[in-house]
């Protein structure tokens, strides 16, 4: 039965375009299918992947009828990449879906409705991603190493020639990476490539599970100066990863403009990838949070002090909240490389572990910035005393539990939810950043 839904297309009416990328229809007996590769409005003819008993998976193989938001995916490797899911949708589209994603959530989860939707935050849809975590194999059957991304549904790496969401000029150096890794003695014991992007430098840090030969450190120091990147080994964890060509690399960081405030960072600590939206995050949460003389402020999962450090430029003080150690570290020494020591405090603590006295004993706050990972804060939000912050600003990357934890905040602490909306960080994927404000009830 399975192995013949798989070959016999159906003609699917496609209803919408999930916040995952896929098109959302109804088969003839009524059960959701999720159609990859289809926008909502169109009809097309798909095979199915899956048929669970709730829902199906298939894939769009002709489209009859078209959405006007589709276009022709820029990149050869789209369909077969799992690194974007939407390319055959033009932004417009693409940023509506997240949106409406937001907001079903909010109703769905969190029994919650925004008082404002926030204009989506946009940003250039090419070029963007200056993080990455590339695959490195070598494969016999495909002639050498490969270096890409994963395929759909799959652990395979794609044979890429191009990716047109990197950097222009790392896009252009996948070729030439695979032929130097390819000729590595250890090629089969480097299965990764971390991609970090400055202002200023580009960095590639090999993942190295043996000692690198001395005829494999001439070819990469060769490489690193042929292309003009900064080549880094790691043979552990992440703190484990030290210059390799040249010996003192420039340094790796980014501009907030707006603040006049630079962040720097080592290749493997985390950072938005999409620097230019980034920048634009960071002053609309500045103008929902209004940061004045005299407050006392907490970032929470404040990391190098994306959000920190111009909160501190702005005027307030701010207490910086974060789980990695390291992390703190570099916060610190960026508030000093900025002038701001005196009004930017760091602390390590666990965030996912806090309680009501623990949280005390960091504040009182007059105002909050929240930025969890995707696990949510619905700790720090059941910690909350009666009393304070009047205002929180939370920054989300899971519309789930970003819905969760509003509706928390709204039903159980009596906050307003003031206004939310979607940020297009990762533009031609599923991934979802977004931005709430919540204030005290009067």
């Amino acid at each position: 039965m399975k192995q013949a839904a798989n070959t016999v297309p159906v003609e699917l009416d496609v209803e919408s375009l999930d916040a995952g990328g896929r098109g959302v229809a109804r088969d003839a007996e009524g059960k959701v299918v999720f159609v990859e590769d289809a926008l909502g409005g169109e009809r097309v003819r798909a095979l199915r992947l899956q048929s669970k008993s709730s829902y199906g998976i298939a894939r769009t193989i002709e489209v009859l009828r078209a959405s006007n938001g589709r276009r022709t995916p820029r990149c050869p490797h789209f369909g077969v990449c799992g690194g974007c899911a939407t390319q055959h949708a033009d932004a417009a589209t693409q940023v509506a879906a997240k949106q409406r994603g937001l907001e079903e959530n909010l109703a769905r989860i969190g029994k919650v409705r925004p008082e404002t939707l926030l204009r989506p935050i946009y940003g250039n849809e090419w070029g963007y991603r200056h993080r990455a975590r590339l695959t490195a194999r070598y494969v016999a059957k495909k002639g050498g190493v490969l270096v890409g991304f994963h395929e759909r549904h799959s652990s395979f790496v794609v044979e890429m020639s191009e990716c047109h969401v990197l950097p222009e000029h790392v896009s252009r150096l996948i070729p030439a990476l695979r032929e130097l890794i390819d000729a590595l003695s250890i090629r089969e014991r480097l299965p990764q490539v971390e991609l970090a992007v400055g202002d200023e430098a580009t960095v590639l840090v090999f993942r190295i599970l043996e000692p690198l030969a001395a005829a494999d450190e001439d070819r990469l120091r060769s490489f690193a100066k042929r292309h003009g990147i900064c080549l880094w080994l790691q043979p552990g964890g992440p703190e484990t990863a030290q210059p390799f060509h040249p010996p003192a690399p420039r340094a790796l960081d980014y501009a907030l403009p707006e603040f006049g405030v630079r962040i720097a960072f080592r290749p493997t600590d985390f950072t938005q990838v999409n620097h230019a939206v980034n920048q634009v995050l960071v002053s609309r949460a500045l103008r929902l949070l209004d940061p004045q003389d005299g407050e006392r402020i907490g970032d929470l999962f404040c990391g190098l002090g994306n959000f920190s450090l111009p909160i501190a430029r702005s005027g307030a003080t701010v207490l910086g909240i974060e789980g990695s150690v390291p992390l703190v570290d570099r916060a610190r020494q960026n508030a000093r490389a900025n002038g701001l020591a005196g009004r930017a405090e760091f602390v390590n603590d666990d965030l996912f572990k806090v309680d009501a006295q623990k949280l005390a004993a960091h504040g009182p706050f007059d105002k909050v910035l929240v930025d969890p990972p995707r696990d949510g804060a619905i700790e720090i939000m059941t910690a909350l005393p009666a009393a304070w912050p009047r205002r929180i600003v939370y920054v989300s990357c899971d519309t789930a539990t970003l819905a969760r934890d509003a509706g928390y905040l709204v039903h159980e602490k009596s906050f307003r939810f003031v206004a939310a909306g979607v940020v297009n960080m990762f533009p031609h994927t599923a991934h979802v950043e977004s931005i709430a404000l919540f204030e005290r009830g009067q």
